[in-house]
């Protein structure tokens, strides 16, 4: 987001950096959906749906981890959100594919950078945990 001078936007979050250009009655929505985006569940769905549609036990199976309940909810508010489809397919047996929509497939590169960020530096950050439990 782009910073602006609080004088041009006296309804800010906040007085400087990226929440500047937020409205303050925008704030809690767009925490909301940082919540959401941020999610460690929704990550993963959202980079393990990058080359195609999944089924269910697909999605599952990319993301290690996930219980039921956990891809079941977490899908379900993706949808909800307009990130993902859920389309399902009148067959014997019944057959459920998720995919990203234009809206989710421009957050994949984002979510794919970050999680490529994590598993670069996750040593690192591994180091820096196990050096401050020893110091504490």
């Amino acid at each position: 987001m782009c910073a602006m001078d609080t004088a041009d936007r006296p309804d800010a979050a906040a007085d400087r950096g990226p929440c500047a250009a937020i409205p303050a009655d925008q704030m809690d929505f767009v925490r909301q959906i940082l919540d959401r985006v941020g999610d460690k569940w929704s990550m993963l769905v959202i980079s393990a749906l990058e080359a195609r549609p999944l089924r269910y036990t697909e999605l599952q199976r990319d993301a290690p981890g996930i219980s039921q309940r956990m891809l079941t909810l977490t899908a379900r508010q993706l949808q909800q959100d307009g990130l993902v489809t859920r389309t399902a397919y009148a067959e014997v047996p019944p057959r459920v594919e998720y995919a990203l929509t234009p809206l989710g497939r421009s957050l994949h590169h984002v979510v794919t950078s970050l999680i490529t960020w994590v598993v670069d530096h996750h040593g690192q950050i591994r180091e820096h945990r196990s050096s401050s439990t020893t110091t504490s």
